[in-house]
């Protein structure tokens, strides 16, 4: 049941922020919320992370990442269900990236292009504007990589 919460509660929390976003701000439009460090700047990414493959032909773009997002999904479900019940690392993990996923492929839906307003920076520096899905899939796989690594120190020993 806690799954479900967490699911929910980072779902809503994805769909509510890029709702309040596009309601608020025009597209293109940024706003300093800690000046030097980070604005909040909407953009459609209709490419995968970073802009990956925005540039491939609309109806083809949208297809493909569709169908990945599907097939990722489906993945996720079935290591979820076949991970240990009392695997709480991993299961939230999981989780979290499931969360994530369904947040951007809802927008893949709902716009052609996912909503991105998170936009962290250092002077000229920009890291890629992302959004609360994204952060979730970003913290899901991190937990992921460190239990891997935790698992071969303890092989190696």
């Amino acid at each position: 049941m806690m799954y479900i919460v967490l699911l929910a509660l980072i779902l809503g929390l994805d769909i509510a922020t890029k709702y309040v976003v596009q309601q608020n701000m025009l597209l293109y439009q940024s706003v300093p919320i800690i000046p030097g460090f980070l604005n909040f700047t909407y953009i459609q990414n209709p490419g995968a992370a970073f802009g990956f493959m925005a540039n491939m032909p609309h109806p083809w773009r949208s297809i493909f990442f569709v169908t990945i997002s599907i097939v990722a999904l489906v993945v996720i479900i079935v290591l979820f269900v076949k991970s240990p019940a009392d695997d709480y690392w991993n299961r939230t993990a999981l989780i979290l990236i499931l969360s994530g996923a369904v947040g951007n492929l809802i927008d893949r839906l709902r716009f052609g292009a996912v909503v991105d307003f998170i936009d962290v920076y250092i002077r000229s520096w920009h890291w890629p504007a992302f959004n609360v899905a994204d952060s979730a899939i970003s913290i899901g796989v991190g937990m992921l990589i460190i239990e891997l690594l935790i698992q071969k120190d303890s092989a190696a020993d």
